[in-house]
Parts: C-alpha cells; sequence; structure tokens
C-alpha cells in the first residue's frame, strides 16, 4: 500500500517482536487525505505542512539517530529547509513522498560529513521561521525508554544492515525503494534486513528490550 508502514511480517516471524519496539513508535501515515494535504502544502498553507512535518519528522530524527547520532537534529532542520525549497516541484504519491524525505536526508548526511571532515565545526542549518512547527508534546513522548534503547542496539549492527532496518520498520520503505535510495540490488537488502533482525532479534532479547 503507498504509503504504509511496512508490515514487520516481512522479516519473517522469528524476527516480528525484535522490530516491534521500532515500528510500534512509527510516525502515522496520512493515507487518503495525502493528495488534499500535499496539494495545501505546496500551496504555502503552514497547517498543512504542519501534517508532513508531524508525520515524518519522529521517524526521520530515529533513521538519523541510527546512521548520524552526532549531528541527527542538525541535520533533520536542513532535510525540511531542503523539503521546504523543493515542495512545489514534488510529484507523486505518499510513498514516493516518503522515498524523497529520506533520500534528501541521506544526502544531507553524506554533505554534512564532507563539510566537518574540512571544518570541524559546522554551524547548524538557519531554517526560515514560521514554517517549521515547533516540537510537539506527542513527539517527545516517542522518545520513551524502549524505543531510545532499541534504536541504541539497531546502531550497534553493521552499517548497511541498521540502515535497512530503519528505512523498512521505521521510515515505511519497500525493498525496491530503499535498493534505489542504497545504490544497492533488492536482493541485497533483502539480505542485509534478513541477517541485521536476526542479529537484532538476539541482542534485543539480550538487552531486555523486547516483552
Amino acid at each position: 500500500m503507498d504509503g504504509a508502514v511496512v508490515p514487520l511480517a516481512w522479516a519473517g516471524n522469528g524476527h516480528s517482536a525484535a522490530a516491534a519496539g521500532l515500528a510500534c513508535h512509527s510516525q502515522g501515515v496520512i493515507g487518503a487525505d495525502f493528495p488534499a494535504v500535499l496539494a495545501a502544502a505546496q500551496q504555502g498553507d503552514e497547517g498543512a505542512f504542519s501534517v508532513l512535518w508531524r508525520d515524518g519528522n519522529p521517524a526521520l530524527l530515529r533513521y538519523l539517530k541510527v546512521i548520524a547520532p552526532e549531528f541527527a537534529e542538525d541535520v533533520a532542520a536542513e532535510t525540511w529547509v531542503w523539503v521546504i525549497r523543493g515542495l512545489d516541484r514534488f510529484r507523486g504519491g505518499e510513498g514516493a513522498w516518503r522515498a524523497w524525505l529520506f533520500t534528501t536526508a541521506r544526502r544531507r548526511v553524506v554533505d554534512e560529513r564532507r563539510s566537518r571532515s574540512r571544518r570541524p565545526e559546522s554551524p547548524a542549518a538557519e531554517v526560515p521561521e514560521g514554517h517549521l512547527p515547533g516540537a510537539d508534546p506527542a513527539d517527545r513522548a516517542l522518545e520513551n525508554l524502549a524505543t531510545r534503547q532499541a534504536i541504541a542496539v539497531v546502531a550497534s549492527l553493521p552499517p548497511l544492515q541498521a540502515e535497512v532496518i530503519m528505512l523498512r520498520v521505521v521510515a515505511g520503505l519497500d525493498t525496491d525503494a530503499v535498493a534505489r535510495l542504497l545504490g544497492r540490488s533488492p536482493g541485497a537488502v533483502r539480505v542485509a534486513a534478513h541477517r541485521g533482525l536476526r542479529r537484532l532479534a538476539q541482542m534485543m532479547t539480550e538487552a531486555g528490550v523486547t516483552r
């Protein structure tokens, strides 16, 4: 389903519980209202843009805290700046929107690492005033202990496995979208997901994260 959070069954029955700590607090899915919300946001409706932001930002931050924990918040802010700049040119459904959001974030991570390799201190991106909503208490509630533990465990996996799991389970992207984003074959993505979730199940059980 376009834009739907991926069912945990994709990973195999033995690994569903391992991913539950990440997916149970995933962002909502806009669903049938997405075309209208997108069109309004593209026309400058800040309320509609807030819907896009509140839907995507929690998962975006969790993803960035795994692949770039040292500057996750800075990159998230910069990602939304790029989204604002390119929003009127975006075309596609909710699945394409999520793929674009996470692809934009990954590119910003690459750019930030290049920038920091040239200069140790890099200022946070300036966000246009009045465009991004303030932090919502519901967003902070997503950062409960179980979620933080799960993210920490995922971050300890090999980088490819960790990123595939976050993109599949938290971002809700399908295998083909993840393969395109990472420049890998769908088969390689499936193998990385299987191996990562098998290891994740073991590690989360040892850490006492799963029920």
